[in-house]
């Protein structure tokens, strides 16, 4: 399958590029073809621009600039999202990923306004590997934002992928035990994904 892996976090010494390293060990053992497109690394601009907000209904011409990343997206079959939660929600880099690339005529059809349709059909598998700093009760209170993006909207773009989530809560407390425990479970959905 191919697998876009879409990964956001600024430090290549976290446990997130540690968790990033045993997801694509598991996703190389099951003979799947990785794109790994690192937010960071690849120094991807988030601004959505005053010329890009008025052109971003249409479809003609709301791509300029992005075609790599649209043509990406398109070749995916599943896509793999990794990321911290900060302040209850992704990273701003993340967030602007997708106020950029998540629009008309790439995510989402919308010539019938009363009629969305979701264009990502290509992919039939999504997942999300996220962690938190706050306990799982009060990110539940919270709403969890960021497992509401990836099982919910990212779902419904994909037109009713799988969707599957792994969260890792109260990270800053978490033992050596708890985080190789989760590196281990996320491995071995990867190999089974």
């Amino acid at each position: 399958m191919r697998v876009l892996y879409l990964y956001c976090h600024p430090l290549p010494e976290s446990f997130h590029a540690a968790v990033r390293t045993e997801a694509l060990a598991g996703l190389a053992a099951a003979g799947h073809e990785v794109d790994l497109l690192d937010l960071y690394a690849e120094g991807f601009d988030p601004v959505l621009s005053e010329q890009a907000r008025r052109h971003y209904h249409d479809t003609a011409v709301n791509q300029a600039g992005l075609e790599p990343y649209v043509a990406r997206l398109r070749a995916a079959e599943a896509l793999v999202v990794q990321f911290p939660t900060w302040t209850f929600g992704p990273p701003a880099l993340l967030k602007g990923f997708f106020d950029r690339l998540l629009m008309p005529g790439v995510a989402f059809d919308l010539t019938d306004p009363e009629n969305v349709r979701p264009m990502l059909t290509n992919m039939r598998r999504i997942v999300g590997i996220v962690t938190y700093g706050r306990p799982r009760h009060m990110v539940w209170w919270m709403a969890n934002p960021s497992k509401k993006i990836v099982t919910r909207y990212l779902r419904w773009l994909t037109g009713g992928a799988r969707a599957d989530f792994y969260g890792l809560y109260h990270m800053n407390v978490a033992t050596a035990a708890q985080r190789q425990g989760f590196m281990a479970r996320v491995k071995g959905a990867m190999t089974r994904l």
